[in-house]
């Protein structure tokens, strides 16, 4: 399960919304009612942008990268624009690195939003690594510096990977992997924002990085202890690969205590698995003999963030699952329990995070903090089944739990913790993972949820 304490979502006040119902007066037998005003469609809670085409990147403004043409078209080092000194904070070590930027076009977002967390794909052969920044805008005009939202290599060998702490402004402050308005309550809101990549390598080599994906996910989410209540559409489970985090307690202490707080690399590691990806034995060869499932211990080591000290930050999650072959992987919000219906009647299930006490799943058998877990289906009477890592075996993962008990965990924004205190919650956070050849319904459901 994951721990919160490095991280704060905050939330924004809800604002009301009411419908007057018309009245008409008769005018006689043959007097028509008046026509009732069209309902107004409800504001977006959600904006993604991610930029990924041969187009986005040339919308882009590059110092010393290339635009990479083809099938999965990508970003990469033409000629390095500089040279720099970089001192990992968690080995101590200095060395040099030629580098080369991209910035993207100003995106407005379509939500004015409390809350930014961005998401990338790459490559980042031995010798090589990026950084990914965010530059937001409030509704007045002013900008925020630009804020560091990951260090990233998908090896240990060459950085460590991390995001930064103590990152602010008077308005805003950066938790681990999320930008957030420090008071929603006061009004202030971002409104566009700009992405920096930079791509680093060993100085005189040819080697690069290669980015196939970048961009944010913007949200302005309620406040709210309870969500409405949604109606079975499709019932369908996927065959996803069932993996406990908990048959890896003590294993590996250094990435976050063993598999106790696991939930999250074990869920990303089904999904990899469900589209045919995993670890060749040769990625595999690092991890003690003799241990069950060894792709899960894998996962920890790679989502590992060594600033935050666990597996749960969200982009890095993302961005190891990406590192298999032709995967995207993003993280959003999602609306609606519906919305996650149709990913998975569409062939995609999604991993959730939630927060809860005991009383509040049935069936749980526990309650969190934080946790991740699979959505694999749904019963022909609306219930979710999920895979839950927090099972004390694979053969215990596949859980089913009772629809309105999952969709208001999982999509409210405020709850009450053991000691009856106001908490968080995630209000609807999720990573999606899909292959570059989408069938045409995927990529339907993706392009409607701004994905593709």
């Amino acid at each position: 399960m994951t721990s919160p304490t490095s991280r704060r979502t905050v939330l924004t006040a809800a604002l009301a919304t009411a419908a007057a119902a018309g009245t008409a007066a008769s005018a006689g037998p043959a007097a028509a009612a008046p026509t009732p005003p069209a309902p107004q469609a409800a504001a977006p809670l959600v904006d993604n942008r991610f930029w990924h085409t041969y187009t986005d990147w040339r919308w882009g403004s590059g110092d010393g990268t290339r635009v990479l043409a083809g099938t999965r078209p990508g970003l990469a080092i033409a000629t390095p624009a500089g040279r720099t000194d970089y001192t990992d904070p968690h080995t101590g070590r200095t060395a040099a690195w030629e580098y080369a930027t991209w910035t993207s076009p100003l995106h407005r977002s379509a939500v004015p939003a409390t809350e930014l967390i961005t998401s990338w794909n790459a490559r980042t052969p031995t010798g090589t690594w990026i950084a990914v920044e965010l530059r937001a805008t409030y509704a007045d005009g002013t900008t925020t510096p630009w804020f560091v939202m990951g260090r990233w290599a998908s090896g240990d060998g060459d950085i460590r990977r991390t995001s930064v702490d103590d990152q602010g402004d008077p308005y805003s402050s950066v938790w681990t992997d999320t930008l957030s308005v420090d008071d929603a309550a006061s009004g202030v809101r971002f409104t566009s924002y700009r992405l920096r990549l930079t791509l680093y390598r060993t100085p005189g080599t040819r080697l690069t990085p290669t980015v196939w994906r970048v961009g944010a996910m913007a949200s302005d989410i309620p406040d709210r202890f309870t969500v409405p209540a949604t109606t079975p559409a499709h019932a369908r489970e996927l065959r996803v690969p069932r993996y406990s985090q908990n048959v890896h307690i003590g294993q590996y202490p250094e990435y976050d205590n063993g598999g106790e707080a696991w939930c999250s690399p074990t869920s990303s590691q089904m999904i990899v698995e469900y589209w045919g990806r995993k670890p060749t034995p040769e990625d595999l060869a690092w991890v003690r003999p003799g241990l069950p499932d060894p792709q899960v211990c894998h996962a920890a080591r790679y989502t590992y963030d060594y600033q935050y000290g666990g597996c749960g930050n969200w982009p890095f999650n993302a961005a190891y699952a990406a590192t298999y072959r032709d995967l995207n992987a993003v993280v959003t919000r999602l609306g609606s329990l519906t919305d996650l219906e149709r990913l998975v009647h569409a062939g995609i299930p999604v991993i959730t995070s939630q927060s809860f006490l005991q009383e509040e799943l049935p069936g749980a058998g526990y309650g969190t903090a934080g946790h991740l877990m699979t959505v694999v289906g749904f019963t022909p009477a609306g219930d979710v089944i999920a895979n839950d890592p927090a099972s004390p075996d694979n053969e215990a993962v596949r859980r089913v739990y009772r629809r309105r008990d999952w969709e208001n965990i999982w999509l409210r924004t405020k709850r009450h913790d053991a000691s009856g205190r106001v908490r968080s919650g995630t209000g609807g956070v999720c990573y999606v993972y899909w292959p570059s050849g989408p069938t045409p319904g995927q990529r339907r459901v993706l392009r409607s949820l701004g994905l593709l």
